[in-house]
């Protein structure tokens, strides 16, 4: 690890029981991410978000992801979950954005889909508005769900970006290549999702400790 970069930080979504929460902060990792979402297999209700933030809370940052949420969903969230960060992951606007931050009175990130240079484009109206901005691959057509797909975008589309402080990666990702995604693009923080499952929205406790552990070595 160089002694002039912090530790890279990872980010743990889709988590969806008690078991696989506790393997996530076990394993070290920065965040926790909770889908709220239907249309997802890792859709968890409020009720459920809720015990699962309890669990976490004072150990990990938590987030819960929503996908163009109306002011009743971000309400609903924000009294159920009580996350330390809410993560939009549809085509919500950045003036949208900055409403919903707003509304919550906490840090908002903004998930970006990305599968040409011209995709990068969109990052500085909603860095104005936004918390943290998340590079994910950008969905393929038809694709049922924003994210959570398992693709990755090819890293070079980012050489020479002027990219905010705070940038995460997504997209793809596993143990196996995290450590090269990071060190590729020189961003420090990652999120995963399908990278540590053994199924669509099934998470493996090993994949996790070995992702979060892939993460740590890399810097």
């Amino acid at each position: 690890m160089s002694a002039s970069l912090p530790p890279a930080r990872a980010k743990i979504c889709g988590l969806s029981t008690p078991e696989t929460v506790e393997a996530a902060l076990a394993a070290g990792a920065d965040w926790i991410g909770l889908v709220h979402f239907p249309r997802s297999p890792r859709h968890v209700a409020f009720d459920q978000a809720s015990h699962l933030s309890a669990q976490a809370r004072g150990r990990a940052e938590r987030v819960v992801l929503l996908v163009d949420p109306d002011d009743a969903v971000v309400r609903a969230a924000i009294e159920a979950v009580n996350p330390d960060l809410i993560q939009l992951h549809g085509r919500e606007s950045p003036e949208r954005v900055a409403a919903i931050r707003a509304l919550a009175d906490r840090p908002v990130m903004k998930a970006i889909g990305v599968a040409a240079r011209a995709d990068l484009t969109a990052i500085p109206a909603y860095a104005g508005v936004a918390d943290r901005i998340l590079l994910d691959a950008k969905p393929p057509a038809g694709a049922a769900l924003p994210g959570g797909n398992g693709h990755r975008f090819d890293w070079a589309i980012l050489d020479g970006a002027d990219l905010p402080a705070g940038t995460m990666l997504s997209g793809g990702l596993d143990a196996g290549n995290v450590g090269e995604a990071l060190s590729r693009t020189g961003l420090g923080a990652v999120d995963v999702s399908s990278g540590v499952e053994t199924a669509p929205g099934v998470k493996d406790p090993e994949r996790i400790a070995a992702f979060v552990a892939a993460v740590r070595a890399a810097r």
